[in-house]
């Protein structure tokens, strides 16, 4: 059997002031033709991904790309051709984006994206494109402290964030997550609640964050009797190593964090992955990866180059 070479394609996320991001219909007679997809295409001979982008969004659209930031890297096998995309957020670009090349072209809503039809390896940039790049991790408190960090995360713009609330007793519990409900949704936050929490489905308002354990023991995507219908539910785990990771993205987790990067106060004595093996791990699966332990956001930056989504963090965005 021959093995194909893969192809490798460069991939533009381009939203533009108002949040809203481009998407354009492929020709029918294309491979994957009559599906939505973002604008992109083939890397040529002699040229990096990053001036492969630049051309195409350039001879697609019109627009002059600034800069691009690290997205999502997927690799996808389709029954007749093997896939790279090299996908990269551009926010920053000169020009009005029109279509070239004929093909119609739509702005659209991230949380819309999942209206259309897109090719199969399109879906978890659909998902990177509508995660914020941090997410923010409320611990154990007291019910006043609770609320107090709270609003400190949604003023200071958090827009993902996890109750991971293990020893509130459930009268305190069910009260603080009614107020939280209101609070983030007229922030524009979505609230995810960790199935450590006793009775975790029954409280959980966007969504469901899996511990390790919980991960490794599903063999299926954890869903809610009654999910929202105007809304995604959102399933995220904990994973610690390539197998969890694997593990995730097999029964339909839409994101992960990978833990502990560097070295945390709460677990002093265990060895932290490092960015190299943060970025080995990540280049394995098709997931959006937060990078969690010891970080803050001024290590932003390296969590994209390094493939990841973003930062995650307990304390750092309370300080």
């Amino acid at each position: 059997m021959t093995i194909q070479p893969r192809l490798q394609v460069a991939v533009g996320v381009v939203k533009n002031a108002q949040g809203d991001i481009l998407i354009s219909l492929r020709d029918q007679t294309l491979h994957q033709g009559g599906l939505w997809e973002f604008p992109g295409g083939k890397v040529e001979a002699q040229e990096t991904v990053e001036q492969a982008l630049r051309r195409e969004l350039n001879e697609e659209l019109g627009i002059t790309v600034i800069s691009e930031t690290p997205l999502i890297t997927i690799q996808h096998q389709y029954p007749d051709l093997a896939v790279e995309l090299k996908v990269f957020l551009v926010e920053d670009y000169t020009g009005d984006a029109v279509s070239g090349l004929g093909q119609p072209c739509r702005w659209v809503k991230p949380a819309d994206l999942n209206h259309y039809a897109f090719p199969a390896a399109n879906q978890p940039i659909i998902t990177a494109a509508q995660l914020p790049f941090y997410y923010a991790i409320l611990d154990d408190a007291e019910a006043a402290v609770l609320m107090v960090n709270l609003q400190k995360l949604l003023a200071g713009g958090l827009k993902l964030i996890q109750l991971r609330l293990k020893t509130v007793p459930k009268p305190v519990l069910k009260q603080f997550i009614e107020q939280a409900k209101i609070l983030c949704k007229q922030a524009g936050a979505l609230l995810l609640i960790n199935s450590a929490v006793d009775h975790a489905i029954e409280y959980a308002v966007n969504g469901i964050h899996l511990t390790s354990r919980d991960l490794m023991s599903a063999t299926q995507r954890p869903s809610v009797e009654h999910e929202p219908s105007d809304s995604k539910y959102w399933v995220s785990a904990s994973c610690h190593n390539l197998q969890e990771l694997l593990h995730a993205q097999a029964i339909g987790v839409d994101f992960a964090v990978l833990a502990p990067v560097s070295f945390t106060q709460t677990h002093p004595d265990t060895e932290p992955l490092g960015w190299k093996q943060f970025l080995e791990l990540v280049s394995q699966v098709n997931l959006p990866v937060y990078a969690l332990g010891g970080l803050s956001k001024e290590d932003l930056e390296k969590a994209r180059n390094a493939g990841g989504q973003g930062i995650a963090a307990i304390r750092s965005f309370l300080q």
